[in-house]
């Protein structure tokens, strides 16, 4: 009798966990994946009063130019990889953001730049640090991925295989803007009475950034930045270093970061919001909340990413006063936000 009751209760338990699986088991796909773009121009904007509003005018124009340029290639057919360096290449050209034309001053008066691009297909990446005359860094990086053996370039060898690439080289005063150089000169008197460390935020980060979903379901992720104000010894950010600044993974999720690289680095921010996804299950949403505002904020770090998941769920958490940031997809949603208090639906 006790075995016969123990073989039922086994069976019972058999036939209740077949059921949970047939229940948990994951709705086949009802169709393609919905074309997405999420871009970021940088975290760190402050709270509404610090632009005026023809400049808040101005930089949402920019960031939807960036939008609609980026989605029109989706649309198209292209590649998540060419959606996402076109996106850039918008903000790279423009000298609102700290990238390309707008990027800020060393402490040497000079104009460093840095990108990373990453293909969520086949996780192949590239990277450039410390450019000085390559007018679109994230061209440069997109070519280390497909055209060398290597991840990262730096300084005068990133700008000889950018020669030898054919891409489109300028003088360093090509970058120059007056708005940044006069930031550069306010943070040199600054220096004067007060600790490096002591810069304000916006000193310390800006970039821009772009993840995208094509209709083939492949996912890719880029970022770019002029770094840090002030910067100095060849500092290196997060922005070029994989799995910090830039990650994408189809099995995963496509991130790109903004922020205080030095935390972002540390914390390996983009690669554990994938990580977070891939192996704990979380949604993109979950995993990016957690990572911005549980990790990052409690080793004292700020800035913001934008995530993406290959189902299109996406995500724009940061813990600065705001962040240049936008989406538009398929699914009929087009927005772009500054600050902190602003929808992001």
């Amino acid at each position: 009798m006790r075995i016969f009751l123990l073989g039922l209760a086994a069976a019972c338990l058999v036939a209740s966990c077949g059921e949970k699986a047939i229940e948990e088991e994951p709705a086949e796909p009802s169709g393609p994946p919905p074309l997405t773009l999420v871009i970021h121009g940088g975290a760190g904007a402050q709270a509404p009063g610090r632009y005026t509003a023809e400049e808040e005018a101005a930089y949402e124009a920019k960031l939807n130019e960036a939008l609609e340029t980026g989605y029109g290639v989706l649309e198209a057919g292209g590649s998540a990889l060419d959606a996402v360096v076109a996106t850039i290449v918008v903000m790279e050209d423009s000298p609102l953001f700290n990238a390309g034309k707008g990027s800020v001053f060393t402490r040497d008066g000079k104009n460093e730049l840095d990108a990373s691009i990453m293909d969520g297909a086949t996780r192949n990446a590239g990277a450039v640090a410390g450019v000085t005359n390559v007018k679109s860094p994230i061209k440069l990086a997109r070519e280390v991925m497909e055209n060398s053996e290597h991840v990262m370039f730096a300084r005068e060898g990133a700008e000889e295989f950018a020669e030898r690439r054919g891409l489109e080289m300028v003088p360093p005063h090509y970058f120059y803007t007056e708005r940044r150089w006069k930031s550069f000169e306010e943070a040199l008197e600054k220096e004067k009475t007060e600790s490096e460390t002591s810069l304000p935020h916006d000193h310390k980060y800006g970039t821009v950034g772009a993840v995208a979903l094509d209709a083939q379901g492949n996912l890719a992720a880029g970022t770019s930045t002029g770094g840090m104000t002030l910067k100095r010894f060849g500092r290196v950010g997060d922005v070029p270093i994989i799995g910090a600044g830039t990650f994408a993974d189809n099995q995963s999720c496509a991130v790109s970061s903004t922020g205080w690289g030095e935390y972002f680095i540390r914390l390996t921010i983009a690669r554990d919001i994938c990580a977070q996804v891939e192996y704990a299950g979380k949604s993109v949403e979950d995993a990016a909340h957690d990572v911005i505002h549980n990790r990052l904020e409690n080793l004292g770090g700020d800035g913001g990413v934008i995530a993406l998941g290959a189902n299109g769920e996406y995500a724009m958490p940061f813990n600065s006063a705001g962040m240049f940031r936008g989406v538009k997809n398929a699914n009929g949603v087009q927005m772009v936000a500054i600050y902190g208090d602003e929808a992001d639906e």
